[in-house]
């Protein structure tokens, strides 16, 4: 499957065809009727876009966006009846990326949905990963929105294992990557810089560790 898509919508018959459009577009499509289910699926899921109703039953989709957007940095649709100039200038300020009302036309919305998630793969600021979110420009990170007090290096090698997704990466790898051409076998800036982020991984909470996996590099792993 390809990029992952939340779909919150309360008609059923809306929601039914543009998740068989999407999915013939090759998408995968987690779908939604109200606020309450959208929140679960954002936990239990890694989304690459969210197109979302405004007009449901247990909330208003402009605040649950204000919300979806302070967490997650994945770009956000807006799918609404309501077409006046205030709706769609409310819908944009609380972060949405786009905004197209109803009717609208299936291949619109399919290349609106490209197009976003085009441009957030090329110019991704914020990463998240569980608690964890980056800040690529600031080079901070989060763990529950507080800053864990990384050091620019902690941060890079951080950045690096999140983006490798539980890949082995090698020691002159990481080195190279965070320091420079690696010095041969005087590792011992990068097994100091891996224990500082591991103590302040630990600190914040994150559940997670870099792990030494059989002697050759480290992989991001739960405890």
């Amino acid at each position: 499957m390809g990029r992952k898509i939340l779909l919150l919508e309360d008609n059923k018959d809306i929601l039914k065809i543009n998740r068989e459009a999407l999915m013939m577009e090759d998408y995968e499509v987690v779908c939604a009727e109200d606020i309450k289910q959208a929140t679960k699926a954002l936990e239990e899921n890694e989304f690459d876009l969210a197109i979302i109703d405004i007009m449901l039953p247990d909330g208003d989709g402009v605040e649950f966006c204000k919300s979806v957007k302070s967490k997650y940095s994945f770009p956000v649709i807006f799918l609404s009846a309501l077409g006046e100039n205030r709706d769609i200038i409310a819908g944009l300020r609380s972060g949405g990326d786009d905004y197209l009302t109803k009717p609208y036309d299936l291949g619109v919305l399919l290349a609106r949905v490209e197009a976003r998630i085009r441009d957030s793969v090329g110019s991704k600021r914020f990463i998240t990963y569980g608690p964890i979110k980056l800040d690529t420009v600031l080079l901070a990170a989060y763990c529950n929105d507080t800053d864990m007090q990384l050091t620019q290096k902690e941060f890079t090698l951080l950045q690096i294992l999140l983006m490798s997704s539980g890949t082995l990466r090698t020691k002159e790898e990481l080195y190279e990557s965070v320091w420079g051409p690696a010095p041969g076998s005087d590792l011992n800036v990068l097994y100091a810089t891996v224990s500082r982020l591991n103590k302040k991984l630990e600190a914040s909470g994150t559940g997670l560790q870099a792990v030494s996996l059989h002697k050759t590099g480290y992989t991001l792993e739960s405890i």
